[in-house]
């Protein structure tokens, strides 16, 4: 079963806001922890006093009273100060998660009122297409810029295959040692430099591998493909060429008959998607920085909260207390014998808070490196116009087992990428004949409209169902996503490659295992 393209990014969407959600959860866990831990240190510090009461006499008694309650003091009050910084950090990611929200919201809707532009332009291209159709002028410069789009394909494919020839043919030349050093020295041609001794050895060696033979063989191999290479360029250029004198007079006929306004309205509104686009990722960005400033907090390197958790550790671990313990443990006095085994239970449970609490940071770094992943995938998914309406993925486990694969680490980003592009189609009869036409276009040129200038998107099937290269076409970067992800980091995705911008102090991008619980 297929799905369409804004249902599959809206499905990235969703698993996007539960790895938010269990991220917020993972944090406030870790804030608990962080206090439970405080008491746990300070009911401990209460224990030893009354310890004291029972072993000590009243002059060192208060001495070591006073020093745990100094230390407990000073926790006690960082523990208030670093609750304060959390819930602080903690309303600032909720803002900039709200703030997100509201942003993939304002362009859903601009996405749907730049569908109903392209749409109300799309009645207006079959109309003008229909009539270019007819124009018998019209009609044989395009089977002329087929033509020269077909020579310049078949230049290519030539000057390619000549290519690997030239890899594959050309190996045993280059693998042999003797050759090559006199070929690189230019051994039987003008540029041949040496003395008489060196001449008349390297004519030995020249005779032992035959070289005046196979010299001439290498050197076809190594110039055959140059030369078709500049021939191709040439039929490329003339196909260009013509290819927009197409464009011109295609976007020529496109004015006469109305349609500037609605490109520049089109224009407009893929120009506010972008814009949003561009605010989406800043928001993720300040998100993340702002993520990474709680981690900081709920993990241990609150310098001021670290402080005097040491101090406190520090005052209930002097070689005293250790000796009043020690004592302790050797009488067997009823009271000694419980508040002994109180103490070690709130070791225990120390222990198992802080192990638990390390778990939790594992975890929540492994979130946090997964959301960076799906943002990835989300831009990619955006600059591909894959949620583009005319877009659809015959793999609808894309947004079920694969998407839990992914997030539980089971799939790479790069694989679960690549598996939407290998999955993705555009609805037949629905293409646009706009860039990538043909394999050997670059990216920015489009049969039928011209992305920089401002010319039209033409229906793939306006002339027969291709380009003039006879190649199928697919929406291009000027088409209804078009451009949508583009900017500073744009560039090929191809092979699970990302080229998200990263604006936030942290661009770096890490693969983990995923072991969350929760929803995932």
């Amino acid at each position: 079963m297929s799905i369409g393209g804004p249902q599959a990014l809206a499905s990235l969407e969703e698993a996007m806001r539960d790895i938010r959600r269990e991220e917020d959860e993972l944090s406030r866990r870790l804030a608990r922890s962080a206090e439970v831990v405080a008491k746990i240190k300070e009911g401990e510090a209460e224990l030893f006093r009354q310890l004291a009461q029972l072993r000590l006499d009243p002059a060192i008694q208060a001495e070591l009273d006073g020093r745990i309650s100094a230390a407990e003091m000073r926790a006690r009050e960082s523990l208030k100060s670093h609750a304060k910084d959390v819930d602080k950090a903690q309303k600032a990611i909720d803002d900039l998660d709200a703030a997100r929200v509201s942003l993939v919201e304002r362009r859903r809707n601009a996405v749907a009122d730049l569908a109903e532009k392209q749409k109300g332009l799309d009645a207006l291209l079959q109309q003008v297409a229909s009539q270019l159709d007819t124009d018998p002028a019209y009609a044989q410069k395009r089977a002329a810029a087929k033509d020269l789009g077909e020579v310049a394909e078949q230049s290519m494919d030539k000057t390619k295959q000549a290519e690997t020839d030239r890899e594959e043919k050309g190996r045993p030349y280059r693998d042999d040692p003797l050759f090559m050093y006199l070929w690189e020295a230019g051994y039987g041609t003008s540029a041949y430099r040496a003395n008489n001794l060196v001449r008349y050895l390297d004519g030995l060696v020249a005779g032992l591998i035959a070289f005046q033979k196979a010299r001439p063989n290498y050197a076809m191999l190594t110039d055959i493909p140059l030369r078709l290479r500049e021939h191709a360029e040439r039929q490329e250029a003339n196909a260009q060429a013509a290819e927009a004198e197409l464009t011109t007079l295609a976007n020529q006929a496109a004015d006469a008959a109305g349609g500037k306004p609605l490109r520049e309205a089109k224009t407009k509104a893929e120009a506010d998607v972008q814009a949003i686009d561009a605010a989406i990722v800043e928001a993720e960005d300040k998100r993340n920085d702002a993520g990474e400033a709680l981690q900081a907090l709920t993990d241990g390197r609150d310098p001021t909260l670290a402080s005097a958790a040491a101090a406190l550790a520090a005052a209930l671990g002097q070689e005293d207390i250790k000796t009043l313990l020690a004592e302790a443990r050797r009488t067997r006095t009823g009271q000694d014998d419980t508040i002994v085994a109180q103490i070690d239970e709130s070791r225990t449970r120390m222990r198992e808070e802080e192990e638990e609490s390390r778990d939790l940071r594992e975890r929540s770094k492994t979130l946090a490196a997964r959301r960076r992943e799906l943002e990835d995938i989300q831009w990619e998914f955006k600059k591909q116009r894959f949620d583009d309406p005319r877009s659809t993925f015959k793999e609808d486990k894309l947004v079920g087992d694969l998407l839990n694969d992914f997030l539980r680490g089971g799939i790479s980003a790069a694989s679960y990428w690549d598996q939407w592009r290998k999955s993705q189609n555009w609805a037949p009869g629905n293409e646009w004949g706009a860039g990538n036409s043909s394999s050997r276009r670059s990216s920015n040129s489009t049969p039928w409209g011209d992305q920089g200038g401002g010319g039209f998107n033409w229906p793939d099937n306006s002339f027969g169902g291709s380009s003039s290269s006879g190649r199928k076409s697919k929406p291009s970067s000027g088409g209804f996503g078009g451009g949508w992800g583009g900017g500073s980091g744009s560039g090929s995705s191809s092979g699970g490659g990302f080229s998200r911008p990263r604006t936030g102090s942290s661009g770096t991008r890490k693969n983990s295992g995923f072991k969350t619980g929760g929803g995932f």
